[in-house]
């Protein structure tokens, strides 16, 4: 596999966090490094990060946020850091592993047998055959917001929100995440909206054409998630701002504040002993 960072936002992950599933992960594909980001957490994640790195050193990589931010803010300034190491690759995975770290391969062979391809998502649908386990309000909201965010974003996307993504690194693609994002929940969807450009039939068309949905062939709720029901409601209310700035909006997209640049620090000092918990 070719030199891959995947971007892992973590924010209260202390007792959540599934160390084991990750070392496993690196001893069979060392190839792949994880950029665990510390999103001003409250608990002892930063520890347990810190301890992960002593581990595999070359593997895991820490960008700590003093400050929280949300998700959309981590995995930015974790994509960017990224940029500065000049991967071939880069995505970003939920910290809970809904989605095994086992498909992770299955992106990559996607990326390196088809070059017209430039993202690869996940893509959560309930197959024969697949395990795919979503509570029902939670599924049933998804699907009506789902629906919503693909007639938006004029492209039939199945599923904007599943957290597991791998793109290919391009100058392009560091645009996408050279400002901060409108959303804070949705920034998926931004994300996308951004990807495309200009919503006209050329850039549809383009856009189309360089997104590949991946059906996962495993995925479960984890218990603890910080996505509540009222949040499914207010992602609407950040689905209809995305309409504005980026399908309706008389001009052309604007460009956001840039937030201030955060240092990415290269190394990351080691604790003295491992957290039992962990």
């Amino acid at each position: 596999m070719s030199p891959t960072i995947i971007v892992v936002p973590c924010f209260n992950e202390e007792l959540r966090l599934p160390v084991e599933s990750f070392r496993r992960f690196i001893a069979l594909h060392p190839e792949v490094r994880f950029l665990m980001v510390n999103d001003g957490s409250q608990d002892q994640t930063l520890q347990v990060l810190k301890w992960l790195k002593t581990i595999a050193p070359e593997n895991f990589l820490i960008l700590h946020l003093p400050v929280n931010q949300g998700k959309a803010e981590a995995v930015r300034q974790g994509c960017r850091a990224a940029f500065e190491l000049d991967p071939e690759y880069v995505g970003y995975w939920d910290a809970d592993l809904a989605a095994p770290l086992e498909a992770v391969p299955q992106y990559l062979e996607i990326l390196e047998r088809r070059p017209d391809i430039d993202l690869v998502i996940g893509s959560r649908l309930p197959l024969l055959g697949h395990t795919v386990e979503r509570g029902l309000i939670r599924y049933c909201l998804g699907r009506l917001f789902a629906w919503s965010a693909a007639a938006v974003l004029g492209l039939r996307i199945y599923d904007t929100q599943c957290g597991h993504k791998l793109f290919r690194n391009s100058p392009k693609l560091r645009q996408v995440f050279a400002s901060t994002f409108h959303a804070r929940w949705i920034f998926d969807v931004e994300l996308f909206a951004r990807w495309i450009g200009r919503r006209n039939k050329a850039c549809l068309q383009q856009a189309q054409g360089s997104i590949y949905e991946l059906p996962l062939e495993s995925w479960h709720d984890v218990a603890g998630s910080k996505l509540k029901p009222f949040d499914f409601f207010r992602a609407f209310f950040e689905l209809a701002n995305i309409a504005w700035v980026y399908a309706w909006a008389p001009h052309p997209t604007p460009e956001p504040v840039v937030a201030d640049t955060i240092p990415f620090p290269r190394t990351a000092e080691p604790v003295a002993s491992h957290r039992k918990a962990a």
